[in-house]
């Protein structure tokens, strides 16, 4: 009993001894390849919990999720001479789960060392071999990410299709201490460049405004005097207007009073004209003579009126009848 018990303990703990190399688990995110005996075998594992024979087989967990690869302290030669550094370079890239086997196959797990980081140290040292030191310091520094990215996915596309390049990120590169001095100085004096002209920028800003200012107030002084000329060619206006029509209403009552005149004078012409008849004419010619005679009153008839002697005067009779009828006529007579 004792010797069988002793077979299932050691049966048990080879078991699990087995059991634990032989069972094991990938992460989500990650496909498993397999070597049996240094190969490659053709069939690759999902996430979970996968059994292999142990001490036979081996396995690789490959990550298929975005991940980021970092190449650190890169030098690069400028096409002058000068050796720079850049500290940092970071390349963010997926591998297509259907692409595991080929690429591993080719490039083996650590694809990453051949196909990314040994691309970015000869990428960088063909950009920086073409281009001076102020060209990848500062003129183009802005550029080195992106066409990083350009040639590296080029060259993917045609050796390892399935990894992609989602982007290349490049930190500053180190340069010599005293060159660095130089840019620093530089800069500050770009600094104080940019401060004057945008000073300059603020100051003809502030005239364009005094200017624009004075444009508005002219021209709202020009408005305003217009309207007053307006306002006082309009008074003018109304004033030579009320004249004329205060002339025009003279002329009106002149014209009727002459009209009224010449109607009175004509309609008087008229009526002469009706008055000239032989009975008018006769009666105005006594009342002519009438108007000239000359009545004398008294016995006595003044001598001057009288021809010849005494005998040849009228009867008293005669004279009492004649200044009857001077009388008469007188009395009338209009005065």
């Amino acid at each position: 009993m004792a010797g069988n018990a002793a077979a299932i303990t050691t049966a048990v703990a080879l078991f699990s001894f087995l059991v634990n190399f032989s069972l094991h688990k990938l992460e989500e995110g990650h496909t498993g390849v397999y070597y049996r005996g240094g190969a490659l075998l053709s069939n690759t594992s999902q996430p979970g919990f996968h059994m292999m024979i142990p001490f036979i087989t081996s396995f690789r967990s490959v990550q298929v999720t975005l991940q980021t690869d970092e190449v650190k302290n890169v030098p690069c030669g400028t096409s002058g001479g000068v050796m720079i550094y850049f500290d940092r370079i970071e390349v963010v890239n997926i591998l297509s789960a259907s692409s595991v086997y080929d690429i591993v196959k080719n490039y083996t797990a650590d694809y990453d060392k051949t196909l990314i980081f040994n691309k970015v140290h000869h990428e960088l040292n063909q950009f920086c071999s073409v281009h001076s030191l102020q060209e990848v310091y500062i003129d183009l520094f802005d550029q080195i990410d992106e066409n990083l990215k350009t040639a590296l996915q080029r060259d993917l596309n045609e050796m390892a299709p399935g990894l992609y390049i989602q982007a290349v990120r490049v930190t500053k590169p180190k340069i010599p201490e005293t060159i660095r001095k130089n840019y620093e100085l530089m800069e500050g004096e770009k600094t104080k460049l940019l401060i004057s002209e945008q000073h300059q920028k603020l100051v003809e800003k502030d005239a364009e405004t005094d200017r624009k200012k004075a444009i508005i107030e002219a021209e709202k002084e020009a408005s305003v005097a217009k309207i007053r000329f307006g306002q006082k060619i309009m008074e003018k206006e109304s004033l030579q207007r009320m004249a004329q029509i205060e002339d025009e209403m003279h002329i009106a009552r002149q014209k009727s009073r002459s009209d009224a005149e010449f109607y009175q004078l004509q309609k008087e012409a008229e009526a002469n004209k009706l008055l000239l008849t032989p009975e008018y004419l006769e009666l105005v010619k006594y009342k002519s003579l009438t108007a000239n005679s000359k009545m004398f009153f008294g016995s006595n008839i003044p001598s001057m009126f009288l021809q010849g002697d005494s005998s040849n005067s009228f009867p008293s009779s005669s004279t009492a009848a004649a200044q009857e009828t001077l009388k008469s006529h007188e009395a009338s007579t209009p005065q």
